[in-house]
């Protein structure tokens, strides 16, 4: 099913949500990716505030590359998730609404997603130039020393995306790897 929403995003919209539905996001996204969730951790260890209010918003795994004469941004295509899995449970917890990036995720993610209404959503890696062009406006809010790796402030136009892991704890992933030998199955027997 496809569907549009705003970012940040509700509790009520996640749950609304299933694994496999298309969405087409619009609104305000930040960029996070190992550095930057590193850094993160290691201000909350020391008790600072974070620096944006994560509560309901969505971190997109993405370093992008520079930008062309006359766009916000470079190529923008997702970064392995499974690379913020040691920080991503914390980050939940404390109010953040869903993740975008691609691949797998560990059950620690999983389980604090459903412990806390979020969702994971994919965006096709390779397709880095075509998201792009759903980037409106891009700004470094934070860790410039970084570069790529800097947490930005986007904000983007009906981009695309898919839910892997609902607020249920639904997973594409799974699910479609059962439904595709299913119907492998039932092929060889025709």
């Amino acid at each position: 099913m496809k569907k549009e929403i705003k970012a940040p995003i509700t509790k009520e919209t996640a749950c609304g949500l299933k694994a496999g539905d298309y969405v087409f996001i619009t609104g305000t996204i930040y960029t996070a990716r190992d550095a930057a969730h590193k850094r993160m951790q290691e201000s909350l260890e020391k008790g600072e505030d974070l620096p944006f209010d994560i509560s309901e918003n969505i971190i997109y795994y993405m370093g992008p590359s520079p930008a062309r004469e006359g766009r916000s941004i470079g190529s923008a295509g997702p970064t392995t998730s499974s690379r913020m899995d040691k920080y991503t449970p914390l980050l939940l917890d404390m109010g953040l609404g869903g993740m975008i990036g691609k691949g797998k995720r560990s059950l620690e993610v999983t389980e604090a997603i459903i412990r806390n209404k979020g969702v994971y959503f994919a965006a096709v890696g390779g397709a880095g130039a075509l998201l792009s062009k759903k980037i409106v406006a891009s700004e470094v809010i934070a860790y410039e020393d970084l570069g790529t790796e800097a947490i930005r402030k986007l904000t983007v136009q009906d981009f695309p995306a898919v839910v892997v892991i609902d607020s249920q704890g639904n997973n594409l992933y799974e699910t479609a790897v059962c439904q595709y030998s299913q119907e492998g199955k039932n092929m060889e027997k025709s």
